[in-house]
């Protein structure tokens, strides 16, 4: 038998047999679990688009260059950039096992118009609306390769790749998924009906299912899901074998109906993508300086941030929100946040960044906040979801860099991990952690959890970076900010900036996966350790915020009532964030 063949009856057998491969329960979960059921049957594969979908791998995988093209519609430009993508060596580097030879599963998922945040570190010549940016996800290795392609010039300006990231799915892929929920018997009896596709809601984010090859085996993961009554129901699907993998009961409460769309929310959209999603805004207020934009996924970026002339940070920004459900069953979504439109953001901006004063308990002004909205179009309804996403810059010097839920989200029982990356500026930096009354400096790159024993000094502070000339003291949230949080929790991790190495500097898709109830939140894979030590660094903080849904105890949660006969939203939000604190010198 010739390779391929044995390549092409491996993966057919995998896919034909995936029945009697189904992942079975460890043991019995507790009350207080969700209601979950797992199956030892599999209908998808009966599904004329699973077939269409095997014999175009199978085709593929025949080809000199093994790829699953983008399936999506495309203009001449986006087909142009995906040839000069895949005609990069670097790009397709990871095609095949390089011992073997043995064509690995890879597939064009996206070609989006490149925006000015996916350009950071390009220094050659170029005209953004000739840009491109081309994904290939590789569904062997877990692991996406990023391709910024000039189809003007017709060359690659950038490339790079992330271990154990997915990027958003082409169209095509949600369809498929959506297509296999709804004709599986699982999901019907569950719900005692057959649902249409339209009643699919989150189809396109990822998801994973602890103890299924979701989770072990890093496979490509989906949950559409539908509401009946107070419950959703989460139909998990396994993008990689095609087939459903479970079934799970979440409780979203009493939700009423929807608040009505914008007007001409369409015209709104072209506002925000024209002049927040293509172009850097410059801000100057309060002796700062900064410029800002929205990213196609890693929310509101500021950078070149400035305060008293001073170089303060290169850039920040939200890359990924977390969203777990259960603490031992591991099922949620990693959503981002973005543009719009041409956009990987499963909640999208949904009003301009707005700059407000900020001011004191006594209403003086002390400084001013850069904020923006991100909400799904059905937002209070169930398994819809509301972030803010605020800097707060203030007069004397201190920063603080933030994120909430405003619920309500997918279930009463979830925990919240948003993804923060904040880059200051400088070559010679140092950081130290608060330990018994002194400064510990870190030699190396690592993570640490703040928790019940963790250190602080009198003011709060737990972390001290200092640089040449200043430095800046960091104290985590523990409720102490008057925006409702109860504390952080957070895990903060350290790693160096190599300008060689992308790294985050551009637009991030999916680090993380969801429901990971550990460190093991997305910047761990960046983390070798190296050095940093008078070293440029960058600081990844990810808080962790559980949402509830008690009367008199409401958090990350939000809630429709009827006020004067109409419906009325309450919003309960859950702030998180650290402040930086001027070193006095």
């Amino acid at each position: 038998m010739r390779l391929h063949d044995l390549v092409i009856f491996i993966l057919v057998l995998n896919f034909c047999v995936s029945c009697s491969n189904q992942e079975q329960p460890g043991n019995q979960y507790g009350q207080d679990e969700l209601e979950s059921v797992l199956f030892s049957t599999d209908t998808s594969f009966l599904l004329p688009s699973v077939h269409a979908r095997i014999d175009l791998i199978k085709a593929c995988l025949l080809n000199e260059l093994p790829v699953v093209l983008c399936t999506d519609k495309l203009n001449q430009a986006q087909e142009r950039a995906q040839q000069i993508a895949l005609a990069d060596t670097i790009f397709t580097q990871f095609l095949r096992d390089p011992v073997s030879g043995t064509p690995f599963r890879n597939e064009i998922f996206g070609i989006y118009p490149a925006r000015e945040s996916d350009m950071a570190g390009i220094s050659k010549p170029y005209r953004l609306t000739s840009c491109y940016r081309v994904e290939m996800y590789n569904y062997a290795l877990n692991n996406t390769s990023v391709a910024i392609v000039d189809v003007e010039q017709q060359v690659s300006l950038n490339r790079f790749y992330i271990s154990q990231a997915q990027p958003d799915l082409p169209q095509s892929l949600i369809d498929l998924a959506t297509q296999i929920a709804i004709a599986s018997p699982e999901v019907c009896s569950a719900l005692g009906y057959k649902p249409g596709e339209k009643d699919a809601l989150m189809a396109s984010t990822k998801t994973a299912l602890n103890r299924t090859r979701c989770e072990r085996s890093r496979h490509l993961c989906v949950a559409p899901t539908f509401i009946k009554g107070e419950k959703a129901l989460w139909a998990i699907v396994d993008l990689t074998d095609y087939r459903l993998v479970g079934i799970r009961w979440t409780t979203v409460g009493k939700s009423g109906e929807p608040l009505p769309l914008v007007t001409e929310r369409r015209l709104q959209d072209d506002k925000i993508t024209a002049c927040y999603c293509e172009q850097d805004q410059v801000l100057e207020r309060n002796e700062w300086k900064l410029k800002y934009m929205l990213t196609s996924s890693d929310g509101l970026r500021i950078s070149d941030v400035r305060f008293k002339g001073t170089p303060i940070l290169r850039n920040a920004k939200l890359v990924d929100w977390h969203v777990s459900y259960s603490g031992t069953d591991g099922f949620g979504y990693s959503d981002a946040v973005g543009c719009p439109y041409f956009s990987q953001a499963a909640v999208v901006a949904w009003e301009v960044p707005k700059v407000f004063d900020l001011k004191s308990a006594q209403g003086r002004n002390i400084g001013f906040v850069l904020e923006q909205t991100f909400r799904s179009e059905g937002w209070p309804t169930p398994c819809n979801y509301n972030y803010k996403q605020r800097y707060e810059f203030y007069n004397d010097g201190r920063f603080r860099i933030s994120c909430a839920s405003l619920g309500r989200g997918c279930g009463n029982t979830g925990t919240y991990r948003p993804v923060f990356r904040i880059a200051f500026e400088g070559a010679k930096n140092r950081f130290f952690e608060q330990k018994n009354g002194t400064w510990l400096q870190w030699q190396k790159e690592q993570w640490q959890l703040q928790g019940d024993s963790t250190g602080y000094t009198s003011e709060g502070y737990q972390y001290m970076l200092e640089r040449a000339t200043d430095g800046f003291y960091l104290k985590p949230g523990n409720g102490q900010f008057g925006d409702g949080g109860r504390g952080d929790f957070a895990y903060l991790y350290l790693t160096r900036f190599n300008p060689t190495k992308d790294e985050g500097e551009s637009d991030l898709v999916t680090i993380g996966p969801c429901c990971n109830t550990d460190f093991r939140q997305g910047p761990e894979k960046f983390i070798e350790p190296e050095s940093i030590q008078d070293a440029p660094f960058i600081l990844w903080y990810v808080a962790q915020l559980r949402n509830d849904d008690r009367k008199g105890s409401e958090y990350c949660w939000a809630e429709n009532e009827i006020k004067n006969g109409v419906y009325e939203t309450k919003i309960y939000p859950c702030f998180a964030g650290p402040m930086f604190v001027p070193i006095k010198k």
